[in-house]
């Protein structure tokens, strides 16, 4: 069976399946402010409990990322996240969830070849990237700054 490129883009979108974007925006939309807004009453809570202002947004993250990763070992985060998709993605929670999802499905192997060489089997290529063009960016901005 030879197909042409067009045969084959047919093919494809006639068996992909159908998104139901009238669900899927507005629960990601949904859950996305929610974590937003429990990041607030977080901050609000700390704030309220005499965290300065400059501790308060590192008070917030580390207990953001502690809840998701409880709720990733629990088995919840994911049950969320197929229902909001994006919108547990985009947060600080879906980084901690990139984490410790792979952690946990490799721990099973041992502590260094199955949890220590998993942990950021997802997430590595991000940071790395990440760092990676901060390093350049802040070479190239340290070149224009000097002259």
């Amino acid at each position: 069976m030879k197909l042409s490129p067009e045969e084959y883009d047919q093919m494809v979108k006639r068996h992909l399946p159908k998104t139901k974007s009238y669900k899927t925006i507005p629960a990601a939309f949904l859950v996305g402010g929610l974590i937003c807004v429990l990041g607030e009453a977080l901050a609000d809570a700390y704030t309220a409990m005499g965290v300065s202002e400059e501790l308060c947004g590192t008070a917030v993250s580390i207990t953001l990322v502690f809840l998701s990763a409880l709720f990733t070992g629990l088995n919840l985060y994911p049950k969320l996240a197929k229902f909001a998709g994006a919108g547990t993605l985009v947060p600080i929670t879906g980084f901690a969830n990139s984490v410790v999802s792979p952690a946990l499905e490799f721990k099973t192997e041992g502590l260094i070849l199955g949890l220590g060489a998993k942990l950021f089997i997802i997430a590595g290529p991000v940071l790395t990237y990440g760092v990676s063009a901060s390093v350049i960016y802040g070479f190239f901005y340290w070149l224009w700054s000097i002259r």
